[in-house]
């Protein structure tokens, strides 16, 4: 069976505390496992949530203000250590290039692992490297050079089995018709939607810091789950804008006006408490009525099923 599922790491902004490890994410999406973000304390997040470094596929760092890529050292090096025998891909803004090799090459180290570095340039880039998944990115509005990513799965089928027996599809017959679109049987030709629905492909859209902008909302229009920084509550709505954060109440309304179907805040300033989590999910809810998730450290949060 498939996993699809949102592993936390961390959820802290710049500085952690005793209850918010810096930034981490994980995407686990079939065979895919996609690192966003990792801040310090990386690595050993992992071990608490029984990851490994096998399981890592790419590495998609939106911008290099410390708490969303101090851990990228380490995670290369133990990607080395581990030797794990596949490609790992590093999307990153072009414009700090040399501060991801400087992150790469941080200390001396055993092994080569095989890093591919994949900077990103322009409005709309589009990730290569994965065949069943489209990985595009956009530029969010930060005081640093910033990109959002949006992990889109192709639309595709699904098999009606009543309907395949209706026109005497079986066996190897099955696969050629979906590949095809259409077959030529005895009966006579036979399309696809004759014997299938279609099937819409799930997405996941991640914002970290940025200041309100349409580039956020576009990232997440449709998504299934929205992974959103809301560093601030309202009553801090001035310092969100000096700094270029979002409150919850801002992560809420992009969240409604792209349509998304979850939403998940994180990245929660050091200055709240426990007792002020009720506030962050009151004030997004105000204007996002779908389901709604305050990350916490090594938390699972699994995508929606399909529609």
């Amino acid at each position: 069976m498939s996993l699809r599922e949102l592993l936390v790491l961390g959820t802290a902004g710049a500085v952690p505390t005793p209850r918010r490890n810096h930034n981490g994410y994980v995407l686990r999406f079939d065979t895919h496992g996609i690192v966003f973000d990792p801040g310090e304390g990386t690595q050993r997040q992992m071990r608490l949530a029984g990851l490994s470094a096998h399981a890592l596929t790419r590495i998609c760092l939106t911008h290099f203000h410390g708490d969303h890529c101090l851990g990228v050292p380490g995670l290369i090096q133990r990607i080395a250590r581990d030797q794990v025998p596949h490609p790992v891909r590093v999307a990153f803004p072009a414009e700090g290039a040399r501060y991801f090799h400087r992150l790469r090459h941080a200390t001396p180290y055993t092994g080569r692992p095989t890093v591919i570095a994949q900077p990103l340039a322009g409005g709309h880039p589009r990730l290569e490297g994965e065949h069943d998944l489209t990985i595009t990115a956009r530029p969010l509005r930060h005081s640093v050079p910033c990109y959002g990513y949006r992990v889109a799965e192709p639309d595709g089928w699904t098999m009606l089995p009543e309907r395949l027996a209706h026109h005497g599809v079986t066996g190897p017959d099955v696969g050629r018709l979906k590949a095809q679109g259409h077959l030529d049987t005895p009966r006579g030709r036979v399309e696809l939607a004759d014997c299938a629905r279609p099937r819409r492909g799930q997405a996941v859209a991640f914002v970290m810091d940025t200041a309100p902008c349409p580039q956020a909302v576009d990232l997440a229009r449709g998504a299934d789950l929205l992974v959103i920084e809301s560093t601030y509550l309202e009553t801090e709505a001035e310092l969100a804008r000096a700094y270029g954060h979002l409150t919850a109440a801002q992560a809420g309304r992009i969240a409604a006006q792209a349509g998304v179907r979850s939403l998940v805040l994180t990245h929660i300033s050091e200055r709240y408490e426990a007792a002020d989590d009720a506030r962050f999910l009151a004030e997004a809810a105000a204007h996002f009525s779908g389901p709604l998730h305050l990350a916490a450290d090594l938390d699972r949060i699994p995508l929606p099923p399909r529609r």
